[in-house]
């Protein structure tokens, strides 16, 4: 498996938090892409969250999952928990790791900021996860 592609609505932030957290945990052997189905910008939160991490996301841009190449995708993984996650068809495997929108309203600018780093620290376990498992397959 070489290509990833992380998938949700909007990719503003779950999809490109995990885009750029893959390209550090995973490294340089896989493709790596983020898209939605309705597209919008990517959020400063997101941005911000992962530049904790010493992860530069500043050339990441909001995109279309019209505008990638499913027959060249291994593995599309959804990231919506509230909302309907986008459908792709085709010979790929697919998971779903249901995440809590941080771009959803918060009580405050912090506590949002707080919801994006949970999502970004739920991700970074995940993909570590992920990773162990590519290596034994």
């Amino acid at each position: 498996m070489q290509h990833i592609l992380f998938l949700c609505v909007a990719n503003s932030a779950r999809s490109q938090m995990a885009e750029g957290l893959a390209r550090q945990i995973l490294g340089p052997d896989y493709t790596l892409q983020s898209a939605g189905s309705k597209p919008s910008f990517v959020h400063p939160l997101a941005v911000q969250a992962l530049g904790e991490l010493e992860i530069n996301t500043a050339q990441h841009s909001s995109k279309s999952v019209h505008t990638i190449d499913l027959a060249q995708v291994d593995l599309v993984i959804t990231l919506c928990a509230e909302e309907v996650c986008p459908v792709v068809s085709g010979p790929l495997q697919r998971r779903h790791w249901p995440l809590p929108d941080p771009a959803a309203p918060a009580e405050s600018e912090e506590a949002q900021l707080a919801h994006f780093r949970q999502v970004r620290d739920d991700l970074v376990l995940r993909l570590q996860a992920l990773k162990r498992e590519l290596e034994h397959d």
